[in-house]
């Protein structure tokens, strides 16, 4: 093969995946080199010089002239006179000898060689250039299309037709995704396996939510507003705790926009997640009750040493502050760093309210404990909630629960 159509087809290979002048003479000094130590056992006497934009190479040969006689004829940067005289009559011993080496010489074995190294080099330099060009974007927000749907991952192509994974574990439970649909999601993670990049996306990851908020809402991309901690159950529901550096900007209202605009956005993007945004403060009082929204917080008492809270509540508030399995106080807990325990205010029980587990002579254990996962466990507390909101917050049937508020009443009567 000649070497200007080898060099030309590596450099226009080279180019379109941007690779410099510098690592694209480097490659190919090194391929050329390594066709020369398997041809002469070694290349510390040979000088390669390279010229990518018209495919010139020029590869020289120089050793020492010895005499005829000489023990060193067989080193590798010697030459015999006489061997020295066929390139030229007038040479004479001490003289160095500078001779061409075509690339015909190799054979047609080692240029082929050559050729599958130049492409293996481009596809191992390609790869490099990914990961670093990837691990400097983790955490960056990207929109892709789907090109492929496999049973545990997306495979998703970016506007460079890189092809980047997204698990099903950092997809929201209700995304529905199909050949050739446009997706959102961060760089989450970017590792090399077995020498392939492996880029990972994210639509679970609190980020991601972080950067829907950012290009959404101009007060947060310009700075004016900072988002300070975003707790989430990916689908379900998010908690967002934002701060204002301006005190004419109101930091809960610029994100929900005139009539929840702007947060509609980034709400359809998530399949609906509830995303409640909160008025971050240093004030951790404030901050836990803010947190615990919808629910209206009586009075805390706060360890800071364990790290622990309890919460009293007027007994119809307890279950707003719980949420559907425990989820509005699991997030409110992550939010704030501790753990919260929620009581119902005594002062607003009563003297004569009785504990769940005196009926359970009447009702079975298996309900009462349904009816305490909603936080209600004192017949009151039951009582206070009308039946179509107990048959929506528990898995309880409409007959159940009517019968169970039966057994309850007459216990007042």
């Amino acid at each position: 093969m000649d070497s200007g159509i080898l060099i030309e087809s590596f450099a226009e290979f080279a180019r379109s995946k941007s690779i410099d002048r510098p690592t694209m003479i480097s490659v190919l000094e090194e391929v050329f080199r390594t066709m020369i130590r398997k041809k002469y056992g070694t290349d510390d006497n040979f000088d390669v010089i390279i010229n990518p934009e018209n495919g010139d190479l020029e590869m020289w040969r120089t050793r020492e002239i010895v005499d005829d006689e000489s023990e060193d004829i067989w080193d590798y940067d010697k030459i015999p006179l006489s061997e020295a005289r066929k390139i030229q009559t007038d040479f004479e011993v001490g003289e160095e000898v500078a001779e061409e080496v075509k690339l015909v010489d190799f054979g047609r074995r080692l240029v082929q060689t050559a050729r599958q190294t130049l492409i293996q080099k481009i596809k191992d330099l390609e790869k490099e250039m990914m990961y670093e060009k990837y691990k400097d974007q983790v955490g960056e927000l990207i929109t892709g299309e789907v090109y492929q749907t496999l049973r545990n991952e997306l495979i998703v192509v970016d506007s460079e037709g890189n092809e980047l994974s997204l698990p099903r574990t950092e997809q929201i439970s209700k995304d529905r995704f199909r050949k050739g649909d446009s997706l959102k999601a961060v760089i989450h993670k970017v590792e090399m396996l077995n020498g392939t990049p492996k880029i990972t996306l994210s639509r679970t990851s609190p980020v991601f939510l972080e950067r829907l908020f950012e290009i959404e809402i101009p007060e947060i991309y310009d700075g004016l507003i900072s988002v300070r901690r975003i707790v989430r159950e990916p689908g379900d529901r998010a908690k967002v705790a934002v701060e204002s550096y301006d005190d004419r900007i109101d930091p809960v209202g610029a994100c929900v926009g005139m009539k929840g605009s702007r947060i509609h956005t980034i709400v359809r993007e998530l399949g609906n997640e509830n995303i409640d945004v909160i008025n971050y403060t240093d004030n951790l009082e404030l901050l836990i009750s803010r947190a615990l929204s919808p629910a209206k917080v009586s009075s805390m008492q706060i360890d800071r040493e364990t790290k622990r809270v309890s919460v009293f509540l007027r007994p119809d508030q307890v279950s707003l502050a719980i949420g559907k399995g425990g989820q509005n106080i699991k997030l409110a807990g992550r939010l704030v760093g501790m753990e919260i325990d929620v009581f119902r205010d005594v002062e607003e029980l009563g003297d004569e309210d009785v504990d769940l587990s005196e009926f359970t002579d009447e009702i079975d254990e298996w309900m009462i404990q349904e009816l305490r996962k909603i936080g209600l466990d004192t017949a009151k507390s039951v009582l206070a909630l009308s039946r179509d909101e107990l048959v929506r917050r528990t898995d309880l049937e409409e007959n159940t629960v009517e019968e169970i508020m039966d057994v309850l009443r007459k216990e007042f009567e």
